[in-house]
């Protein structure tokens, strides 16, 4: 008998991170849900075992804002777990409320959107690695965007031109752009890495406070997110970029080696971690 897979969604209590664990386990997956608010946690798994009858998944808390707090998250699911057949890096804030729309830096002073929808992604990821390859096959999936603009790397932190959308966007392509060169990294029978776009404008907690409306549904975005994360047909695709449903191309910052090469020595000189997967 096959066994159920694991998988870690982040940013789980709520939008598209909360529907895709409902559909996972409807599916039968053993889930490990992330949150940084233990009450909503606590909601959600109870939610998950009463609608589908299945075991209550595990909780994990962490506020992605502070690193330390993403190691020790990293550590607990290894603590808690001998296999991870599926991370979905979800959690994120948007461009504007209810995050805010100024500058604003996470406990370890990087600008915030760079922090929670980048860094803490690409830590959590690299902590999380040696379980992943020895769990393999394994997939990363990187809840991204086709929002995205290129890295200055004079001004990473945008201390000066700032703007939510303009963070939110550089966000998502260093998130693009470094599971580009993870794919390049790890072999893809071991761990496949690939990002997409799960929809447009659904009507998520960012979406709503700043725009006031959607485009898409939950169910289009959670559709996207579930085909990368258990096709048998892209048991081997890695690298990738989608736009919902289709393969497309990412900012064109993400396939130049030379920028690749200095997000991830940036990367890892931020984080404090080396490199090592």
């Amino acid at each position: 008998m096959t066994r159920p897979p694991t998988i870690l969604v982040t940013g789980a209590t709520d939008g598209h991170g909360r529907a895709l664990a409902h559909r996972l386990a409807a599916e039968g997956a053993t889930l490990l849900l992330h949150g940084r608010d233990q009450d909503r946690l606590d909601r959600t798994a109870d939610d998950i075992r009463d609608t589908h009858g299945v075991a209550r998944p595990r909780t994990f808390r962490a506020d992605l804002a502070e690193l330390a707090q993403v190691r020790a998250l990293a550590a607990e699911v290894r603590a808690t777990t001998d296999r991870l057949d599926v991370l979905v890096n979800n959690a994120g804030v948007g461009i504007g409320e209810p995050d805010g729309r100024d500058r604003r830096t996470s406990t370890d002073g990087h600008e915030l959107r760079f922090a929670v929808n980048y860094l803490a992604g690409f830590l959590l990821t690299l902590e999380l690695c040696p379980l992943l390859r020895a769990s393999a096959p394994a997939r990363i999936v990187n809840v991204a965007s086709i929002g995205q603009e290129a890295i200055d790397f004079d001004n990473i932190m945008l201390d000066h031109d700032y703007s939510g959308p303009r963070a939110y966007r550089q966000s998502k392509l260093a998130q693009i752009a470094s599971g580009l060169e993870l794919a390049d990294r790890i072999p893809a029978a071991e761990v496949t890495v690939n990002s997409l776009h799960p929809a447009t404008f659904m009507p998520t907690k960012p979406v709503l406070s700043e725009a006031g409306y959607h485009i898409d549904s939950l169910e289009d975005g959670v559709a996207a997110t579930h085909r990368l994360v258990t096709d048998p047909a892209l048991a081997t695709t890695t690298g990738r970029f989608f736009d919902k449903l289709t393969e497309t191309t990412a900012n064109a910052q993400a396939y130049d080696p030379a920028a690749r090469a200095e997000l991830w020595k940036r990367s890892l000189d931020l984080v404090g971690h080396s490199g090592i997967v």
